[in-house]
């Protein structure tokens, strides 16, 4: 017999890592999943941004901990995961958010942003892929959602410029269909959202910049809101996406129809 709708959207037991899960798009994912039931295990850089979500997801008694961690370093990676398995008992979810910008002509494109831009939005997430990864291995079940960009699939004459934003972030693309066939035959689901432009420390420079074309030309004519991220969130995560593996799901009003 079929599960009931909401018993397919539950998360209550299950165990979720989100990184740059401090603020932002990251943190309303979070705050998505524990809504829904789950553990939280909430990383970041900074540790007074970390503290302050930590402390505000207890007060909404959400079951949450953080942990400090530049997601480049193997070591920091692997403490996550540790820890998260030491606290909550194992790791059911993935949420590989934590990513920076650097825009700049190509040309002019220094090699070291280059590096920085891929280390962290590309190599920070196969590292927690590859850590969460075998600990979802041992049980046989896991859900990883990886968060790209539809600057992974889609680009503009007219900017913004960043090569090494795009390219990491197709590059994610490509690694959310590799993980996929590598795993599932072993229990694990890889997916990806791909959002449009929602408000974020990240993206509001650009916004500013794009904002009216987006209204003039978007098939739905604005900006994400806040909340638009959670509904997608959760289904990846869930039973609910039970057969959904290797796909990116773009989130971004019709932009990239």
């Amino acid at each position: 017999m079929a599960k009931h709708i909401k018993e397919l959207f539950d998360l209550t037991g299950k165990t979720a890592i989100v990184t740059g899960g401090s603020r932002g798009i990251g943190k309303e994912m979070a705050e998505a999943l524990a809504e829904a039931g789950a553990n939280l295990m909430l990383c970041a850089r900074r540790a007074e941004w970390l503290d302050e979500t930590v402390n505000e997801f207890r007060a909404n008694n959400f079951n949450v901990a953080g942990k400090v961690c530049d997601v480049v370093n193997p070591e920091e990676v692997q403490a996550v995961v540790d820890e998260t398995v030491r606290t909550f008992g194992k790791v059911d979810i993935l949420i590989n958010n934590a990513g920076t910008s650097w825009g700049a002509m190509p040309e002019d494109m220094p090699l070291e942003k280059w590096k920085q831009v891929i280390d962290i939005n590309l190599t920070g997430c196969f590292l927690f892929a590859q850590a969460a990864g075998r600990e979802m291995l041992n049980q046989n079940n896991g859900s990883i959602i990886n968060i790209t960009s539809i600057a992974g699939m889609t680009s503009s004459a007219n900017g913004p410029f960043y090569a090494g934003y795009a390219a990491s972030k197709a590059g994610l693309i490509g690694l959310t269909r590799e993980l996929a066939a590598s795993w599932g035959r072993r229990g694990i689901r890889v997916n990806a959202i791909a959002p449009g432009f929602f408000h974020s420390r990240l993206a509001d420079a650009v916004i500013d910049i794009y904002e009216r074309s987006i209204q003039e030309n978007n098939i739905v004519p604005r900006i994400g809101e806040e909340g638009e991220l959670k509904g997608i969130t959760v289904f990846l995560a869930s039973d609910a996406s039970s057969y959904i593996t290797g796909q990116t799901i773009a989130v971004d009003g019709g932009m990239t129809v």
